[in-house]
Parts: C-alpha cells; structure tokens; sequence
C-alpha cells in the first residue's frame, strides 16, 4: 500500500506523464500476452509464432500468416479495463501528455485516449498492397481464407509492425519527444524485452522512473518507485478511479 500511496503522490504532483506499456496492460481484458508461461510464445503451434510473425513468412506462407493472425491477434470483442480507463482521466485531466504502447489492439483508444504512440501498429487499419484501400478489423475478421481488397481484388496487408520491418520514424519521433519533456515516466505490463521499442526508455530525462509489472525486469534496479502488483489496480489506485 505504501508504494501506492507514492505513486498517487507522485501522480498528483505531476503535469507531464508519459505511460510506456505492453501485454501486460490488455491481459486483463482478456488478450494474452507473448511471453509468460501462457502466452502465445509458449504455445505449440505448426511454426513458432516468432517465424508466423515475420515479413518473409506473411510474403511465402500468407495463408498460415492470416489462420494464425485471425485466430491468435484479432481479439475483436475485448473491452477496455481500469488500467486504460485510468490512462484516459489522466489526459483528460490534463496530466498525460501521451501512451506509448507497444500493444495493437487499440484498447487505449477505445477507452478514451487520443494521444498514442502505437509502436507496433493496430490490427484496426488494414491496407490493399495493391491499390492502398483501407479496412477495418471487421472486415479481416469475418473474411474467408485470406482477405482480399474489396476494392480490386488485392492482398490485404495489416497495419502491423512484423519481425524484420522496422518501426514508423514519425511514431518513434512523437513517443522520444513525449519522454524528453516527461516529468513522470509509467512503465507497466511489459518485460522491457523487445528492442527497439523498449530502448526508447532511454530518452527519459527525469528523476521518477515507475515501473509496475508482475514479474522481474531489466529495469528494475533503474526505477525510481517499483511496484510488482497488478497494472489495472495500481493505475485505478494512482489515479483515484
């Protein structure tokens, strides 16, 4: 309780907020995450999902790419929990300047937020390779096989940040320059494993480093406040929601 207690502290105190987080803040929502021993890492599927994920296998074996990415990313029917909503009274508060997520659900957007930095994408915009017509997740959900455009025909590519892709400079330069002003890093449900979005940590030029995750980081000896809890309570709890 009493780290809780300093983290609402330091929340109240501050104007400048900037949130980083990972699979952890959408488990609650019932989304896995990669890593843990439930995650889809851990699972046994035809190809390791580290391979299905990558742009040379989405070029050579699409059909195997959209029976997994349907299956296993498109979690169309989860909802927001406390952890998004709290994020989302901070800025309108007036006290976040931005979430940077590493996650592609769009949760932080349905909850509220407008300010976010999505690192790897959103399986919300999906693009025709062929003529650039957009489609929602909707449509790539219910469509049989492989989704074809509804517009020419084409191949349908997910606004996702694949393994061997790099990430989007313009995405990458909003969320540097949000943690160079930070008066207050948030970093939670993320085992601060997958570079290089976690190295953009390094931009941060405060003095209060939280980091809220269940199980042991690179970073915890760096963190200024540590809170090994569960993200949605901790941030409900700073947050007074």
């Amino acid at each position: 309780m009493e780290q809780l207690e300093q983290l609402k502290q330091w929340i109240d105190e501050s104007e400048k907020i900037v949130f980083f987080g990972g699979a952890g803040v959408s488990t609650e929502s019932g989304i896995p995450d990669f890593r843990s021993v439930d995650g889809l890492y851990n699972q046994k599927y035809k190809f390791p999902p580290e391979t299905i994920l990558s742009h040379s296998f989405f070029c050579y074996h699409i059909g195997d790419f959209y029976e997994f990415y349907k299956e296993k990313l498109l979690h169309l029917d989860a909802k927001p929990n406390r952890a998004h909503y709290a994020l989302a009274e901070l800025e309108k508060r007036g006290k976040l300047l931005a979430v940077i997520t590493q996650n592609i659900d769009g949760l932080h957007q349905a909850a509220g937020s407008e300010k976010v930095y999505e690192l790897h994408g959103s399986v919300h915009r999906n693009y025709c390779v062929r003529c650039g017509a957009f489609h929602d997740a909707e449509y790539m959900k219910s469509a049989p096989y492989i989704p074809e455009c509804s517009q020419c025909g084409g191949l349908i590519k997910p606004d996702v940040v694949l393994y061997e892709e790099g990430l989007n400079s313009d995405i990458v330069n909003g969320a540097k320059n949000a943690l160079e002003e930070a008066d207050l890093l948030i970093v939670g449900g993320t085992s601060l494993s997958v570079y290089p979005a976690s190295g953009l940590i390094d931009f941060y030029n405060g003095n209060r480093l939280v980091l809220i995750n269940k199980t042991p980081t690179p970073l915890d000896n760096n963190a200024d406040l540590l809170i090994q809890d569960n993200i949605a309570e901790a941030l409900a709890y700073g947050v007074g929601i």
